[in-house]
């Protein structure tokens, strides 16, 4: 498993990496992308995160097709 991270910053950081997740969600079912846990992290004030949490199986289309901006 790895997990993914695509960072926001700013006053409005918190709806814009709500907005992003709702899109990765519908990127996810549409390529049929299974197994993948989605949710919004935060490093602290100012900062907000979508986080993707992926098998083996999804980590190939998630790097090439959507370029998180770091994983772990």
């Amino acid at each position: 498993m790895k997990t993914y991270y695509w960072d926001f910053f700013g006053p409005h950081a918190e709806g814009t990496a709500t907005h992003f997740l709702k899109h990765l969600r519908e990127f996810l079912q549409r390529n049929e992308v299974a197994d993948c846990t989605l949710e919004l992290w935060s490093a602290g004030e100012g900062h907000q995160a979508a986080r993707c949490v992926a098998p083996e199986s999804a980590q190939t289309v998630i790097e090439k097709s959507l370029r998180p901006q770091r994983w772990e």
